[in-house]
């Protein structure tokens, strides 16, 4: 294969068009355009199409770009490599993905080991949907998934978990709302105005199940996707939110709230999803360790 047409193939795809990548390559439109006709003669397929004015991918060409990403960022990792100075100590590039439903003052905490360790490490963390990760994850884009909930076995992903640990749940409000809290934990949550997570996220079922079980109706004035929006508004005095009881102190202190009570039988878990069965990556290590022996174990 000539990586140079491969090259303008990937510059292409990333910038939208010939034009954009004509001017980062500093090279014609026409040149590239060449190039990559060049490029899907020999692999025998469609790269692009046209729409509009710029050039969408094929589904032959999203996976070429797919291998291309490989290719390139080898490439530079290979160029890093070498010009690293001889006896110096290598940098470790741990690429993690955190799923957008995890605490970010938590996801903190957990990968915060990662760059204790002795060897210098370059951390990069993508946030996402856990759909979205697993697919990174499939091909090797990322080294682990931080996620709340487990990979399910029906799911064609070669990866493994590895159970960090487990914390309870907490609720949060300010001094103002808890005083307007009738009666003892958790039947005063019955009616009270509550700020919790979207539909679409794992614990927001384990919440609905333990409301069930009490039973407890609260009054929901708030959904959020961002775990971190429940919060401020809760900051802010619109309502009790609930958080892990590993991060009390934290919670407590940065927003300016109470514990309003403990959920008894309310548990989150937190998996490290790696594409190794039996963990050799420092980083993945450093955080299994640290989560199982410290932060949850406490």
């Amino acid at each position: 294969m000539n990586f140079k047409h491969l090259r303008y193939f990937w510059a292409t795809a990333h910038a939208g068009g010939v034009v954009a990548a004509g001017a980062q390559l500093h090279t014609t439109p026409q040149t590239i355009s060449s190039q990559i006709k060049l490029l899907e003669d020999q692999l025998g397929c469609k790269l692009f199409r046209k729409s509009g004015r710029r050039l969408e991918l094929t589904d032959q060409g999203r996976v070429a770009l797919r291998y291309a990403d490989e290719i390139f960022n080898l490439g530079g990792e290979l160029s890093s490599a070498l010009r690293e100075r001889r006896g110096a100590a290598r940098v470790l590039e741990f690429r993690v993905g955190v799923a957008d439903s995890v605490a970010k003052m938590l996801a903190y905490r957990l990968l915060l080991p990662a760059l204790q360790m002795r060897q210098p490490v370059q951390l990069q963390v993508h946030e996402g949907r856990m759909s979205e990760l697993l697919g990174l994850i499939a091909v090797h884009r990322i080294d682990m998934v931080l996620a709340d909930e487990a990979l399910a076995r029906r799911l064609s992903v070669k990866a493994f978990n590895h159970r960090l640990g487990s914390t309870g749940v907490s609720f949060y409000a300010t001094a103002a709302v808890r005083q307007k809290l009738r009666g003892p934990f958790p039947q005063c949550l019955d009616g009270a105005p509550m700020l919790i997570h979207g539909l679409a996220t794992q614990f927001r079922a384990l919440l609905g199940n333990w409301f069930a079980e009490q039973p407890v109706h609260p009054r929901v004035v708030g959904e959020f996707d961002d775990g971190a929006l429940v919060k401020e508004f809760g900051r802010s005095g619109h309502g009790v939110f609930p958080g892990p009881t590993v991060l009390e102190r934290e919670i407590c202190a940065q927003y300016g709230v109470e514990v309003v009570g403990r959920a008894a039988g309310l548990e989150e878990e937190f998996f490290a999803i790696s594409i190794e069965r039996r963990v050799t990556h420092p980083g993945v290590a450093a955080i299994m360790q640290a989560a199982r022996e410290g932060f949850f174990h406490t």
